[in-house]
């Protein structure tokens, strides 16, 4: 069974525990890294070609002007294939509640029929939102599993939720 992290990951400022923070690593990489060392799985970051600002309430705004307008920001590269994956870990922090855009992009762009979709996100209290079920819209051949939910203020020491996620 052949392996895929696909995530979208933000460094610069964040929202954490109520104050504004810079990140180095973002949240949701920090938990595709996780995965990674426990399965070996393969990992594809999803970057958008015009990427958010750094400073955090723009950031929002225009995530939220994103899904207003039901925007598709194209990515700078895109797998040739995913044919070859069986399983997908699929990433991304919650942005109002669901999904940023640039991961509907990814998940438009390809078949994901009769692959499994394991989605994991990060976000300071609004858990996984509607993204489960936006993903099994986008994705109806696929099997959508539960997600995992995680507190982006604690992801350096999600470790044991990740590994019992996994199994």
């Amino acid at each position: 069974m052949k392996e895929l992290i696909a995530y979208f990951s933000r460094i610069g400022e964040n929202y954490v525990n109520g104050t504004i923070k810079p990140l180095k690593v973002g949240n949701t990489e920090v938990v595709a890294n996780m995965i990674r060392n426990s399965t070996g799985a393969n990992m594809f970051k999803i970057v958008p070609q015009v990427s958010y600002s750094d400073n955090y309430n723009e950031c929002i705004d225009e995530a939220q002007e994103d899904q207003r307008r039901n925007a598709r920001p194209e990515l700078t590269e895109y797998p040739e294939s995913l044919d070859e994956y069986d399983v997908i870990y699929l990433g991304y922090p919650n942005y109002w509640g669901t999904m940023p855009m640039c991961v509907f992009t990814f998940l438009e762009r390809f078949d994901f029929s009769g692959k499994t979709i394991r989605p994991f996100c990060t976000h300071e209290g609004s858990g996984m939102g509607s993204s489960v079920s936006d993903i099994k819209k986008l994705c109806p051949n696929a099997e959508v599993e539960s997600g995992l939910a995680l507190h982006g203020a604690t992801v350096s020491t999600a470790g044991l939720s990740v590994k019992k996620w996994l199994k």
